[in-house]
């Protein structure tokens, strides 16, 4: 008899890959919700939750997160504590949230809605890193070359990987342009070495023609 292995469960609902399907569909309510004019209104307001109060406070996070806090007592605590202080389209959001269960995917449906409201706006994230921190004129020059060459307004992520020398590799969406120095000495190491094969090649070849030529 064979046994078989029962699958691996995600550690963390966050690396489950359904739970970013469950994200999107939240994310998408949400700025429906929100509607065409309070869009950034509302994409500002969750991006300061999250980043502000959060980020900044782990014993609130951990409550609000946590399968050992039950709903009635979230529902209570964004009452007592959120309600005061947020937008009552908010608020309800997080209590829909609360009454499914759903706290947890707060930074799945904050980056969902964040990917969402780029594409709304005629916005495109794009990832710029770069051996050494960038001036705000080098990014700005950046930012205009990519605006000339995409249809839609670039939004730069600037990053620094010191291990590319120099150069830089750009990333928009799925698609990457490497231009680092790293790179470069790379296809260059590779060039050189398809050459250096070629010509232990074709010596070869010369010496194993009868005529030797």
């Amino acid at each position: 008899m064979t046994d078989t292995q029962a699958p691996t469960r995600p550690s963390h609902v966050l690396e489950d890959p359904s739970a970013k399907a469950v994200a999107r569909v939240y994310a998408v309510a949400f700025l429906n919700a929100a509607g065409e004019a309070k869009l950034t209104e509302s994409m500002e307001e969750f991006t300061s939750f999250h980043e502000e109060v959060l980020l900044k406070n782990s014993e609130f996070e951990q409550l609000l997160i946590s399968e050992l806090t039950s709903s009635d007592e979230k529902i209570g605590l964004i009452e007592r504590v959120v309600k005061p202080r947020a937008s009552q389209a908010f608020t309800n959001f997080l209590l829909v949230l609360a009454r499914h269960g759903r706290l947890e995917l707060l930074p799945l449906i904050l980056a969902e809605g964040q990917s969402e409201y780029e594409h709304r706006t005629g916005k495109s994230r794009v990832q710029v890193k770069s051996a050494v921190a960038l001036s705000g004129e080098q990014l700005g020059r950046i930012k205009n070359r990519l605006q000339d060459a995409l249809s839609s307004e670039p939004i730069l992520m600037p990053s620094v990987d010191q291990e590319l020398l120099g150069g830089l590799v750009i990333q928009v969406g799925d698609t990457v342009y490497d231009g680092s120095l790293r790179t470069r000495l790379r296809d260059l190491q590779q060039r050189l070495r398809e050459r250096y094969l070629n010509e232990i090649q074709s010596g070869r070849d010369r010496f194993s023609s009868p005529e030797g030529n």
